[in-house]
């Protein structure tokens, strides 16, 4: 039967975080776990969740599996039929001590880094063009002030947990095609801990961990652009076992400009200019994202002429100079014309040799010209 979809598996959509598919994955394990959930199929079903998780908590695993799918996990496999080295199996015998409780195994109580967290920074123009400094307010775990992280009612500890004696693991008999065996599995008392907290503390309820507002000084690069990303090391979610925090991604959107459009490290800016600057070429002052500038239009510029003005462009992010500003030339059309105005447009398509058939005259306009003999 086909491997459903590891992101349906845990209810989760493909843009879920980490976090996101961490709770997801508590929250199935602990519902169909085989020591808690005694129907049939619930073995299959945590399972199935297990090697869902394990590929969508991993970045390279889920990377893999949004480009190639299950196929992508297939390619893991290594010439011997199993897992590679990157994780499960790699031969006969981690099969065999996955299957019986041998090898080694992660210490429950090692130091393990906290979660990354991601937020989405809106600035505007001048702001990514130039850089600025920035305060943000967000919710995210930080360690319990009461009980410093511990998870335990001060003046208390933790304790070995009793069902797993610390191991973090503990052994399950099941039914197999090859017979009763032995497997291990995460214990449900500790969650894989190794230690268990008899009288928790009141403020995190024993979590370690509280949900607060904190406020975090963010620099905006110079020349940032919109969808880029800068990462803030050790402000994200705190460490595990004393571990270090996990670190801040901002990603930054940026509001677009009335006057410039950016392409890249290049700007853009529309020059609106009159069908006498276009004809005769004049010499006319366009905005830069630092100043003024004098800008020579040659006599008999067409409308959609493109001028470069080098390096006037934003300043790339990583150092690497300026990009240019391009200015096109759009004429503009006149929409309402004096009578002076429409008789010099009709001595110049005259001299021209052209024959126009006017068409914005009303009623009017062609009466009164008719009696001033025009």
């Amino acid at each position: 039967m086909a491997k459903r979809d590891y992101y349906e598996v845990l209810g989760v959509g493909k843009d879920a975080s980490k976090d996101e598919i961490k709770k997801a994955y508590r929250k199935l394990s602990k519902k169909y776990h085989p020591d808690i959930n005694q129907e049939e199929g619930s073995d299959a079903k945590f399972k199935e969740i297990s090697e869902a998780y394990e590929v969508l908590s991993d970045e390279d695993k889920r990377a893999q599996y949004d480009r190639f799918g299950h196929e992508g996990m297939n390619q893991q496999f290594g010439g011997g039929g199993g897992f590679s080295s990157a994780g499960g199996f790699g031969g006969f015998e981690d099969i065999f001590s996955s299957f019986f409780g041998g090898g080694s195994r992660m210490d429950p109580n090692a130091p393990r880094k906290g979660d990354d967290l991601q937020y989405t920074m809106t600035v505007n123009f001048e702001e990514a063009v130039f850089g600025v400094t920035k305060t943000i307010t967000i919710k995210k775990e930080v360690n319990c002030d009461t009980c410093d992280g511990t998870g335990a009612k001060p003046g208390t500890s933790k304790s070995t947990c009793k069902m797993c004696s610390g191991a973090g693991r503990v052994a399950v008999e099941q039914n197999t095609p090859f017979g009763r065996i032995q497997t291990e599995r995460t214990c449900p008392t500790c969650n894989g801990s190794g230690e268990e907290i008899e009288d928790p503390c009141n403020n995190c309820k024993g979590a370690g961990t509280v949900t607060k507002d904190v406020h975090i000084e963010v620099t905006v690069p110079e020349g940032v652009d919109n969808g880029q990303q800068i990462r803030l090391q050790g402000k994200g979610d705190p460490g595990i076992n004393g571990g270090p925090a996990g670190d801040l991604y901002i990603v930054f959107r940026v509001r677009p400009d009335s006057r410039f459009t950016r392409d890249g490290d290049d700007i853009h800016f529309e020059l609106p200019i009159s069908f006498a600057q276009a004809a005769l070429g004049d010499e006319v002052k366009v905005p830069t994202l630092s100043s003024e500038v004098v800008l020579t239009i040659p006599a008999g510029t067409q409308s959609g002429k493109r001028f470069r003005l080098k390096e006037k462009g934003v300043k790339n992010v990583h150092g690497y100079g300026y990009g240019d500003q391009f200015v096109t030339v759009k004429v503009v059309t006149p929409t309402k014309l004096s009578d002076r105005e429409a008789d010099l447009f009709r001595q110049l398509a005259e001299q021209g040799g052209e024959d126009i058939t006017e068409q914005n005259e009303n009623f009017f306009d062609k009466t009164r010209r008719f009696f001033k003999g025009d």
